[in-house]
Formats: C-alpha cells, structure tokens, sequence
C-alpha cells in the first residue's frame, strides 16, 4: 500500500479494499514504488539523529525502506494490508540479508509486533482517510503504538499546487495539525514533493512528529 500517484478516480483508490489492493500488487501498475529509498525518509533520520531502535513502517508495500532501515540498525516491523506486497516484500529482503517482520494486516485494527517502537514512518497512508475523525482515529492509533517520545514521520499529499485530476489525495496543513496535535508535537510540517523532486502536481507536506507526554492537570 502506498501513494496512488498516477491514479484518475482517487475517490475510488481512496476506498480501495484488501482485494484491490491485493489486484494491485499482482499486476500493477504500482507508480509509487519506484524500488528507490525515500529520499524524505534518510533526510529525516539524518537530520534528527535518529539512533537505531524498533520501527514501524505502516504501508510497506515491497519492502525497500524497510530494507534502508534495517541496514541502518533498526529493528523493522513491516505492515501492509496486501499479501502479495508481503511476499515481494520478504523475497526482496532475504535477498538483501537482512531481518524485517513483515506481516499482513490492517494497521488500525490489528496489533503489529516489535512495539512499541521508537519510530513509525508511512509514506502515503495517513491522507488514504479523508474523513477529519478517521485522520484522528490513524494519529491515535500511531501515538499508542510509540514509546513515550516516540517519533513518526509521514510524507502526506498536500492541498498546495495547482489543480490535477490525478496523484495522492490533498489534505491541508491545518487537517494534519487538528488530527495530530491532541497526541503529538510537531517538529516539523514542511512542504515538498513527492518523488522526483520538483514534479509539480504531486506536492506533499513532510511531517515529523514527537509523541507528546501528557502530565496531570
């Protein structure tokens, strides 16, 4: 599971069940997986000094950030709703020699093993829901899978930009600072593209967020 860059019905990828996605993976075409590292993804762990720890990536889709991260020290849980994601996903990381859980399911229902983890990243999963209760339900859902200051970093498809009839579904700044903030500290809402840099009809918002630490009244 992952960004529908290419996609001209996005109400219709929006609602997309397991079977869909499972259609997806089995024939394609897949425009988000470009089999590159997120570019957002090293700058993020980079410029925050993230230390090795157990991550969660929600949407893992065929594993290659996964991948970057368990080369880098992480303890990786990989979770996505398509079988066939999972299994190109597992053939590509023993290729690759590394240790990744990776595991079929719905990452706001089931329980992901590994946790609770440091870090969770998703590239293109929290703007599937475009109803400001579901974005709430998904920010909850990321805040209760984290140790306390936890981080979670989500490359999320923006508002900004010009009018486009396809590409990931848009959400504002201010719908991801209402559904984020009862549970995070945001470090950083920056606007950007979707890879490549500078393909102008698919802006996105990067976020990096802190869970925060509730203290009594």
């Amino acid at each position: 599971m992952g960004v529908c860059m290419n996609e001209p019905n996005q109400r219709r990828v929006r609602l997309m069940d397991r079977s869909s996605w499972e259609a997806r993976y089995a024939t394609g075409p897949l425009p988000w997986d470009s089999g590159e590292v997120d570019t957002h993804l090293i700058s993020v762990v980079e410029a925050h000094h993230l230390q090795p720890c157990p991550a969660l990536e929600i949407g893992c889709g065929t594993g290659t950030n996964a991948i970057w991260l368990a080369k880098r020290g992480f303890q990786v849980t990989g979770t996505d709703l398509a079988q066939n994601a999972i299994d190109k996903a597992r053939a590509k990381v023993a290729t690759a020699g590394v240790q990744c859980a990776l595991r079929i399911g719905d990452f706001l229902v089931d329980e992901p093993p590994g946790g609770p983890f440091g870090f969770i990243y998703d590239r293109g999963c929290f703007h599937v829901f475009q109803a400001d209760e579901a974005r709430a339900r998904f920010a909850a859902r990321v805040a209760g899978l984290l140790t306390p200051q936890g981080i979670w970093h989500s490359l999320v498809g923006s508002t900004d930009g010009p009018p486009r009839e396809a590409g990931p579904p848009r959400v504002s700044a201010s719908e991801i600072i209402t559904a984020l903030e009862p549970h995070f500290e945001i470090i950083e809402l920056r606007s950007t593209h979707f890879a490549p840099e500078g393909e102008a009809h698919a802006r996105a918002w990067a976020v990096v967020a802190r869970r925060r630490t509730i203290y009594p009244g």
